[in-house]
């Protein structure tokens, strides 16, 4: 399949990655750290299109017609927000990210300010936590339409939950503070107690949000993925159960080619990059969090496939198993930060990690410093400045990326 790079250029692999490639990582890094602190870490999410204020109530709270105001905002190859009444915002989500890159750039560098950084991104979290459950949560800041339900703002998720609670769970590990652990050990409450959880054989599947019976993979493993590492800590055999039964019923559903669909519903049968890799990242935790490897094959044999079907040679990311368009930003923030974490295990991954970083910066990093949205070909580019989409991710992966060069 043919390359969709725009500015060509000599990919240096990781093997004889020394000081041009840290240098060209770590001045992305530093454009990218100035354009948030520039912005007060705020910045526009990829499905709050409900929140234009200017023609929300041209909607007159039709299903049909929010779902197509929340996604013509989200598709249309130009940012319409500001003059749709759409405010820059931090993101729940994204201030996760930027805790976790913050700690990383203090591991690779040892910069004060970037633990300074860190918390006040954390003191941020503890603060902005949604109310009446049974632990800490998080949700979105915006009222969002999917194409089976209604989610006002504020409700929360166990993908915005879990992937904070890891955030946390960074800050304990790193800065010693048993506060992170127990606001962690809170988010695991939430889902022990708050979520409805679907029983398929020996295992189950945690649903999306509370109130609803959902079958999500990368969700219901993200949940796992708490829980275990949690319970590396904290030891409450209850986390381990659940996670190992969480996991148990995404590896019963891995297909024959050891890909997963994002959801079993009939409507959730697509194959792409990023929630492929969430699931290979969770399937990891947990065995590292419960030194449990039963699943270990089913991780590899998902590695294998997802390395095999979603990159080109000079490190593209394709979107999903039978197209490459579009080039989504999260479909590189997250590859990189997925292969960084398999390092380990695979020789391949970070001269590959290497090469969908330098990918990422020729093609989708403007001069101010923030990454694209997405790029649809060469010629037609959608510049939303996005933060947690965008940003935040960028931000952990190169960040973690840097640390292990």
């Amino acid at each position: 399949m043919a390359s969709m790079t725009v500015s060509a250029g000599d990919v240096v692999t990781a093997p004889n990655a020394g000081a041009a490639v840290k240098a060209q990582i770590h001045e992305s890094i530093q454009r990218l750290t100035g354009w948030l602190e520039e912005n007060d870490y705020r910045g526009y999410d990829t499905f709050d299109g409900l929140s234009a204020k200017y023609v929300r109530p041209l909607t007159f709270e039709n299903e049909f017609l929010r779902t197509a105001l929340l996604q013509g905002v989200r598709r249309f190859p130009v940012n319409l927000r500001p003059l749709l009444g759409v405010e820059k915002s931090r993101s729940t989500k994204g201030m996760g990210f930027l805790a976790r890159g913050f700690i990383r750039l203090h591991k690779a560098t040892g910069d004060p300010q970037w633990t300074e950084k860190a918390k006040s991104a954390l003191q941020w979290l503890t603060e902005h936590q949604a109310e009446g459950y049974s632990g800490a949560c998080w949700g979105n800041h915006f009222d969002y339409q999917s194409r089976t339900f209604y989610l006002p703002k504020n409700t929360p998720t166990i993908v915005w939950t879990s992937l904070i609670g890891h955030a946390f769970l960074d800050g304990y590990e790193y800065f010693h503070d048993v506060s992170y652990l127990k606001t962690a050990i809170s988010a695991c409450e939430h889902i022990v107690n708050d979520l409805n959880k679907t029983a398929h054989g020996n295992g189950v599947c945690i649903s999306y949000i509370p109130g609803r019976i959902s079958e999500v993979h990368n969700a219901n493993t993200l949940g796992a993925s708490l829980l275990a590492r949690t319970y590396s800590h904290a030891h409450d055999d209850s986390y381990r159960d659940l996670a190992q039964k969480a996991i148990r019923y995404t590896a019963q559903h891995q297909r024959a080619d050891s890909s997963w669909y994002y959801g079993e519903n009939e409507n959730l049968h697509w194959v792409d990059n990023f929630h492929t890799a969430y699931v290979l990242d969770c399937f990891k935790h947990y065995a590292h969090g419960t030194g449990d490897d039963r699943f270990q094959q089913n991780m590899m044999n998902g590695y294998a496939y997802w390395k095999k079907i979603f990159f080109l040679e000079d490190g593209t990311p394709r979107y999903y198993d039978h197209k490459t368009l579009p080039l989504d930003i999260q479909c590189s923030s997250q590859a990189i930060d997925t292969l960084v974490f398999f390092h380990d295990l695979d020789p391949e991954s970070l001269p590959l990690a290497v090469k969908v970083a330098q990918w990422t910066i020729t093609n989708m990093q403007d001069r101010s410093g923030y990454f694209y949205y997405r790029r649809y070909s060469p010629w037609l580019v959608n510049k939303t400045p996005t933060l947690h989409w965008g940003q935040a991710t960028m931000l952990s992966a190169l960040a973690g990326l840097y640390r292990l060069l």
